[in-house]
């Protein structure tokens, strides 16, 4: 009699989740898909710009294949992260810490193990908030490796927003209380939205602004810049980068992080930022009397 053959076990299918693009120009990440989007519509703003070689994409889970994070120590309490070689736009995030809990300002597209790692060690994340959409970057991710954190955008910028989540809180109005002696301010120019982090206990007490690019740190620490689009030269109208000064007038600072490494100023920041909003709104007006 014939041996009969044994039927081969079923083989159960292993479905792979859709992998998350990110733009290589600006570093925003996307929703799952099988294929890149066709656009990154935050490139194709007039703010920021689409390659001459076109437009570019990698994956989140391809990123730490040729780039890691570093991070550097600025002051007591406060801690860059970014990543290496540049990627994006090249801003680095900030980690502030505080008693009640820690702040990831501003955010980038890569976050591997190591980086999980050493902010857990450092007590994690109590929340995330971020002062304009080219820093959105892998945000949803980084909310969901520290516990679903909040993450804190203006109300304003809402539409900007390309992966939605449930831990996006869209807050309204001129400030926003995030702990004691962290507040987000609305400063708009950049983008309507744009926002600034004051943080009382920086510069040893004397109070930090954590501005991303919506105050831009430039060479020359004796001034800052204003700009719609910095890649694009679109200026600010001076009555606008008054406004922002106003606002800028009413809080309590000595020192500015920028969105860069080396994007500080150590002393008497406060100064600077009205002196540079007023030669801003002098020269866009017309060629001053020498």
């Amino acid at each position: 009699m014939p041996r009969r053959s044994r039927p081969l076990p079923n083989t159960p299918i292993v479905t792979l989740p859709d992998p998350t693009f990110v733009c290589t120009t600006c570093g925003t990440q996307y929703p799952p898909s099988v294929a890149p989007p066709s656009a990154c519509p935050i490139c194709d703003d007039e703010r920021q710009y689409v390659p001459g070689t076109g437009q570019g994409w990698t994956t989140f889970a391809q990123l730490p294949h040729g780039h890691r994070n570093a991070f550097q120590r600025l002051e007591p309490q406060l801690l860059g992260i970014g990543t290496t070689p540049v990627f994006g736009i090249g801003q680095r995030a900030l980690l502030l810490q505080t008693p009640a809990g820690n702040v990831l300002w501003d955010c980038i597209s890569l976050l591997d193990d190591a980086t999980i790692d050493i902010i857990s060690a450092l007590g994690g994340l109590h929340a995330i908030a971020i002062s304009h959409p080219h820093y959105y970057a892998s945000m949803v991710e980084w909310s969901r490796a520290f516990g679903q954190v909040p993450i804190y955008l203006h109300a304003a910028d809402r539409a900007h927003v390309m992966r939605p989540d449930a831990a996006m809180h869209f807050w309204e109005g001129s400030s926003h209380s995030l702990l004691p002696g962290v507040q987000l301010v609305q400063l708009g120019g950049h983008f309507a939205g744009g926002t600034v982090l004051q943080w009382d206990g920086g510069a040893e007490g004397r109070g930090a602004l954590l501005t991303g690019d919506i105050i831009q740190v430039i060479p020359d620490r004796r001034h800052v810049g204003f700009m719609r689009s910095y890649p694009n030269f679109i200026p600010l109208p001076p009555q606008e980068v008054e406004r922002m000064a106003r606002v800028a007038h009413d809080l309590r600072f000595d020192r500015i992080y920028g969105a860069w490494w080396d994007a500080h100023i150590t002393h008497d920041a406060h100064a600077i930022v009205q002196r540079s909003a007023a030669r801003y709104a002098t020269w866009s007006r017309g060629m001053p009397t020498p």
